[in-house]
């Protein structure tokens, strides 16, 4: 309960330090209708060597990314569609291919307008991946740990939005939150009974923040704050946090940011970091 204090108290906060003229872009005129959006990337690292006496291995990398949003703007509600997905492998030495970025995120959300910045909403969430994952040893040999949709988180909520600027909202309901699993139950599975459960269902509160923050020209900061609290496990706050700073160079060529914290104890008992720098390609379909 306590980290969703925190999370409506840095919602404040950001909201008050906010240029004048970004809260002022709510005085504008809506536009009704379909807007979309879709820009993918895609980044290449390669490193060779020949005859290098200081050591070294060859060394290639590569990681595509497509990231969508189809928002319905209407008088009296918003329906809000977004998607990410991304795969990228690496081989280093004589390693075998390695899965470095596998990801499916879907959400959608309908907001049904009755304030200027606090309205009710309901939305449903999809999050899996791609491929089987691995887990390997200190002798290169790999156990498989994950495939496709296995697990699969999913989420269905219901409550209220706050957004007092549209750079920042914060949505804040109860609802449901179901892990499901196949080959891999370790991540549904209660160890407290004597089965294997392959499915877990929980009833909880749930805290969604995004910002989207245009820091230059060309710099602009997208974070996502997600903690789910169990009902039956108040004490034990699930956390996802995606952060991905974005400097464009010209149209095409782009650097990279992203760093994403997960704690979730049934997946594992520390919290889980990921950092990802990386020069690339991208374009904007729409």
């Amino acid at each position: 309960m306590r980290s969703f204090t925190v999370a409506v108290l840095l919602t404040l906060m950001l909201a008050a330090v906010m240029p004048l003229e970004a809260q002022q872009d709510t005085a504008k005129t809506p536009k009704y209708g379909w807007k979309h959006t879709s820009v993918g990337s895609l980044t290449l690292t390669q490193v060779a060597f020949t005859d290098w006496t200081q050591g070294g291995d060859n060394a290639l990398s590569w990681a595509v990314g497509m990231d969508g949003k189809s928002v319905l703007e209407e008088e009296r509600t918003n329906w809000e569609t977004s998607y990410r997905f991304g795969f990228g492998q690496a081989r280093l030495g004589d390693q075998t291919l390695r899965k470095t970025d596998d990801k499916i995120d879907l959400s959608t959300t309908l907001t049904y307008k009755v304030g200027a910045i606090l309205n009710p909403y309901g939305s449903a969430t999809l999050k899996t991946q791609f491929a089987r994952g691995y887990k390997y040893d200190a002798a290169g040999t790999g156990t498989a740990v994950s495939a496709f949709f296995d697990p699969a988180y999913m989420t269905q909520t219901a409550g209220v939005i706050y957004q007092p600027i549209p750079q920042l909202k914060t949505r804040i309901g109860t609802g449901l939150r179901e892990i499901l699993t196949s080959n891999f139950p370790v991540y549904a599975d209660d160890p407290t009974t004597p089965g294997i459960e392959k499915t877990k269902v929980d009833g909880g509160l749930e805290s969604v923040t995004e910002l989207g923050l245009k820091i230059d020209d060309n710099v602009t900061l997208n974070s996502k704050l997600e903690l789910f609290d169990a009902f039956n496990k108040l004490d034990q706050v699930i956390l996802r946090n995606d952060n991905t700073v974005t400097a464009k160079i010209n149209k095409y060529l782009a650097v990279m940011l992203n760093v994403q914290l997960i704690n979730e104890r049934a997946a594992s008992p520390r919290t889980q970091v990921k950092e990802v720098l990386a020069f690339g390609f991208t374009y904007t379909f729409i």
